[in-house]
């Protein structure tokens, strides 16, 4: 087969595959500058111990227009170059590779500049950009004067939790919150960086008979379809200036995968068109530029055509005139948290839409993840070979991952995979209060407990404890309450939907959806196609066999019956059994 004729992505990943080495040795030139950069952070703080420095960690992210700028103007000027050779063991780290740091300062935006004494302590963390002057007075201020900025993060001084559920006090503040910052004229938060929260819309989904609710959702929905890449599909990071009209054109994985669940979502509940077409070109967008012959997809495209270059001119190009200036960077390199993320969204699309390419393909990034990512003593690398590690978000995202894919398959194998990452979260990352990043002394910066982290968790294991029946599992997810229940936690933000989320799911089972009947038989799969296509995210979905043996947690004893048959049960009542698709529908109409 020519390479003319082969897929888009095929070709695409070709390339980089060929010209990787090419690539590394041109990016090396782009970022060389007289900085003596330290890949390895144990590496780093061991020369900063043994020559009484300081560690500067540059957190970068390749795709990203100002980390570029930065490389091009700040740490190429001689005056900071002079300083860092003086005083400071210069650690570079794309965040991408260590998510225990990406998610301790993803708020700090990238570039992240945090300095650190050789003890690991950290002394000042700055956002974003810095020009070389503004650097130079701050890398002089921190050789005069060492001492820490009390700047106290999540999980630092958030005092002695009390309890493992919200108290009615700070639900009704949180709640005030979430509805308080919502933009009623753009959707969204009401804040200058726009971008769909994916907490804020599913909370509003999931209570969307409530007016205001449906409101927050449907025009949140409808704005951020604005970050939607027209030509090529896939959305764009955010936009800045409070409306949707500047957006910031790198696309992440990660964003992705999480705007493919949201909009499926709204797609299969209420069958809006224009919600049904942003999840399909998202998914059009991530086949065609970031899925790899293995099935896995890589991580991110850069914003930028030239580094530190806007491209806004570039991205109003229709294709052709895109592709005859070139295409932006892809960063192929395939990690666990960002496949376990995009194996969640296609495993929730493929049951939710009945969509049997988007199945096809979960259940084969289900496969790669196991074959490629799987640690041996249980939980999830990142990479094919990691420096550190092994981090919450691989094992959190993976686990979450094997679970929709139980959903949607009803086999045994992936709710036992999905069982082995939740057990190793608990034995590996629980914290006094929380859940670690990382293991603690693994790296020579010490682990933190992450809002968002410790929020997906909570969900990942409250849902799984209905399927296992584990009390391990349950309590887990309650330890993860009980820290985000502090309301120096829970109001750390502008909005916490997520938390009500959470909150909600650990009041009531979710909705127990069960097929009775051999797997062989066409009128069960059937009746389990139909259960799958309930659009609800809080639900336990299974299919009993009889001659495959009891359900992992079998807590319903369900009759003999001669033929298939489903039943439904909400925290109230079950059904009595149901044998075709169209009773199943009907029962939930009433």
């Amino acid at each position: 087969m020519s390479t003319h004729s082969q897929p888009f992505h095929l070709r695409l990943f070709g390339l980089i595959a060929s010209l990787l080495v090419v690539a590394c040795s041109v990016a090396e030139a782009a970022t060389k500058t007289a900085v003596p950069w330290q890949r390895d952070d144990h590496l780093a703080f061991k020369q900063a111990k043994a020559e009484n420095r300081f560690v500067l960690l540059y957190l970068e992210a390749v795709w990203c227009h100002w980390c570029h700028v930065m490389d091009a103007e700040t740490y190429a000027d001689p005056k900071v170059q002079a300083l860092i050779t003086d005083h400071f063991v210069p650690l570079r780290i794309d965040q991408d590779r260590r998510p225990d740091l990406a998610t301790r300062y993803r708020d700090y935006g990238w570039p992240a500049t945090i300095v650190f004494a050789a003890d690991g302590t950290e002394i000042v963390k700055r956002q974003g950009f810095m020009a070389p002057a503004n650097f130079t007075r701050l890398l002089q201020s921190i050789v005069a004067d060492p001492s820490p900025e009390r700047l106290a993060g999540i999980g630092e001084e958030a005092g002695e939790p009390v309890r493992s559920d919200l108290s009615a006090e700070l639900r009704q503040e949180l709640l005030r919150r979430h509805r308080d910052s919502f933009d009623p004229k753009h959707g969204g938060l009401n804040a200058s960086q726009k971008y769909l929260d994916r907490d804020q819309v599913e909370y509003a989904l999931a209570h969307s008979d409530l007016e205001p609710e449906r409101r927050i959702a449907e025009t949140s929905l409808t704005g951020a379809r604005e970050l939607l890449d027209p030509v090529w599909g896939g959305v764009y990071q955010y936009s800045t200036g409070g409306d949707w009209d500047h957006p910031h054109f790198e696309k992440l994985t990660r964003i992705q995968a999480e705007y493919l669940r949201v909009y499926s979502l709204g797609c299969a509940m209420w069958q809006r068109a224009a919600d049904c077409q942003v999840a399909t070109r998202i998914l059009d967008y991530m086949n065609a530029f970031l899925r790899g012959p293995n099935s896995a997809f890589g991580v991110s495209q850069d914003a930028d055509l030239v580094p530190g270059q806007h491209s806004s001119s570039y991205f109003d190009g229709d294709d052709a005139a895109r592709r005859a200036l070139g295409v932006p960077k892809i960063d192929a390199h395939q990690y666990a948290a960002e496949n376990g993320l995009m194996l969640e969204a296609l495993a929730l699309r493929a049951a939710w839409l009945c969509d049997a390419q988007a199945a096809e393909q979960a259940e084969a990034l289900g496969a790669w993840l196991l074959k490629a990512r799987k640690l041996k003593q249980g939980g999830f690398r990142h990479d094919a070979a990691d420096q550190a590690g092994p981090f919450l978000a691989d094992t959190l995202a993976a686990g979450r991952g094997m679970l929709a894919l139980y959903q949607l398959t009803a086999e045994r194998r992936w709710l036992d995979e999905a069982e082995s990452a939740g057990d190793f979260i608990l034995a590996h990352f629980a914290a006094p209060s929380g859940f670690y990043a990382a293991q603690p002394g693994q790296t020579p910066i010490p682990p933190a407990v992450q809002l968002d982290e410790v929020l997906a968790v909570g969900r990942f294991l409250n849902l799984l404890s209905h399927y296992t029946g584990e009390t391990k599992h349950a309590a887990g997810a309650a330890h993860a309450l009980t820290f985000l229940a502090q309301p120096k936690i829970a109001t750390s933000r502008l909005t916490d939907a997520g938390i009500l989320l959470l909150d909600d799911q650990r009041q009531r089972p979710p909705l127990h959806v069960v097929v009775v009947g051999s797997k062989q038989d066409a009128g069960a799969r059937a009746l389990f196609q139909t259960l799958s296509r309930i659009a609800e995210p809080y639900k336990r979905q299974e299919w009993w066999d009889p001659t495959g043996g009891k359900l992992r947690h079998h807590d319903v004893q369900y009759p003999k019956l001669k033929k298939p048959a489903a039943f439904v049960c909400t925290e109230k009542t079950c059904s009595v059994p149901l044998f075709t698709p169209l009773q199943v529908i009907d029962y939930l109409k009433n």
